[in-house]
């Protein structure tokens, strides 16, 4: 897929003031600090189209870009950012839990997780939640310029041995390197073939 336009359109607290539309869309989440913006910028080709920052948990409504005018990516808040207060934390979970479980235009949600990190309770019970819920998603890992190659390749087995002891199969899982841009092609790619199967049903 080739990324002709890619702009913001607006943000949101809470799932009914998401733009009414019928496109498809595609959101991402993952803990705070995971690299979701920058990852964001590197698929749309973009360098600031989503706000990155390296204070944790900054992203904090349900903002939707279109992209080539045919689709939204949905950049959604981050969770398991523990300074929060309460009501904050409250209140993200409130806006992710709304749109996940009640936003029809949802087509695929891609779950980040940080590679350079041992599997975290907060992304494994999130994972546990979106099974659970039925909600169609993919495994994204991050940073993954940060790490040698072997080091990469066995936290993500790692990862997959203990997904396995709970799932029968696993979702499709990218690598991915905001740096780089590893990964982006396979993301974009799987997008447009996400696409043509909804066009085609």
């Amino acid at each position: 897929m080739v990324i002709k336009s890619a702009e913001f359109v607006t943000s949101s607290q809470l799932v009914g003031q998401c733009p009414a539309s019928n496109l498809p869309e595609y959101a991402f989440i993952g803990r705070s600090n995971v690299g979701k913006s920058s990852l964001i910028n590197t698929l749309a080709n973009r360098n600031k189209l989503a706000h990155t920052s390296s204070t944790p948990g900054k992203t904090q409504l349900i903002n939707h870009y279109l992209i080539n005018g045919r689709w939204h990516l949905v950049d959604l808040p981050g969770y398991g950012y523990a300074r929060s207060s309460k009501v904050k934390r409250a209140r993200f979970a409130g806006s992710i839990t709304g749109y996940i479980m009640h936003r029809v235009q949802l087509t695929l949600l891609f779950v980040l997780l940080d590679s350079r990190l041992e599997p975290q309770q907060s992304d494994l019970d999130f994972i546990s939640c979106m099974g659970e819920w039925r909600i169609p998603f993919a495994l994204v890992f991050t940073k993954a310029d940060k790490l040698a190659k072997t080091a990469l390749q066995k936290n993500i087995m790692h990862y997959r041995h203990i997904l396995l002891a709970e799932w029968e199969k696993l979702p499709p899982i990218f690598i991915t390197s905001a740096e780089t841009g590893m990964g982006r092609d396979e993301l974009l790619n799987y997008i447009e073939e996400m696409n043509g199967m909804a066009r085609d049903a």
